[in-house]
């Protein structure tokens, strides 16, 4: 069995609510409660569940955009607050919440954030060459980010999350906004940093992207991991759709 490379322990947070959605004794909503899950080395373990589940705001903590208000994130057996800095070089993070700058082309902003990163000029040439071929950028390298399709802006910020070639990589819905040509591209990328030994967190509503990458998952319901385990085992002989429902039906949320 693959070794841990990273597990919460017990995270939680909370979001103060409006005044006005204030009830009696209620300030606040948890939107994530007490999750603990593990990440092993080269799988790509998928995070299931409606909107509002949570899964945002798990992959924030987890890629330390947000701190956890309870709970611990150990990375290499290592609490990721002894050294933030050190963390984040070795992660890439794309979600939708995160907006690229539209005056500037996907070529600037690449070298920029290689710059931030640290990495030789040359490394980073030969990685975004690679990069923006593989997902079809290099036509539309130099163009304003802006002036993209809704498309090629998802796929301009993959090589970005990609840029300084991360240990581990985080995806919130990473297909969202491409066609079925983009989708499959996304999908065999992430099959082959699977291959080199890379660790991938992705999070989606999506059942079939579930069933063709993930080695294991876990299903997020109004902010708790109701159940984790490979595939198989959240599939216990059904489809993954039907034992999805079933467990939401457990929980009367159907």
């Amino acid at each position: 069995m693959a070794e841990i490379i990273l597990r919460t322990e017990d995270i939680t947070k909370r979001f103060p609510l409006p005044r006005k959605e204030r009830r009696t004794g209620r300030e606040c909503l948890t939107a994530v409660d007490r999750v603990s899950l593990s990440l092993r080395k080269g799988e790509i373990y998928g995070l299931l569940g409606p909107n509002g589940a949570g899964k945002t705001t798990t992959l924030r903590m987890i890629g330390s955009l947000i701190a956890p208000d309870e709970g611990s994130i150990i990375y290499e057996n290592r609490n990721i607050n002894e050294d933030l800095k050190g963390y984040r070089s070795k992660i890439g993070f794309l979600t939708a919440e995160l907006k690229q700058d539209g005056f500037f082309s996907p070529d600037y902003l690449f070298d920029f954030m290689s710059e931030l990163h640290g990495i030789p000029k040359e490394e980073s040439r030969e990685r975004k060459e690679r990069l923006f071929q593989e997902f079809g950028i290099a036509p539309f390298r130099d163009k304003k980010i802006e002036t993209l399709s809704t498309g090629m802006k998802q796929k301009a910020s993959l090589a970005l999350a990609l840029v300084n070639d991360p240990d581990l990589v985080i995806f919130d819905e990473p297909t969202n906004g491409l066609d079925i040509l983009g989708a499959k591209a996304v999908e065999d990328f992430l099959r082959s940093l699977r291959t080199k030994g890379r660790t991938i967190l992705l999070s989606t509503h999506i059942f079939s992207l579930v069933e063709k990458l993930c080695d294991r998952v876990g299903v997020l319901l109004e902010g708790r991991l109701v159940k984790e385990g490979t595939l198989d085992e959240i599939r216990a002989g059904k489809s993954l759709e039907d034992s999805f429902f079933d467990l939401l039906g457990e929980r009367g949320e159907s």
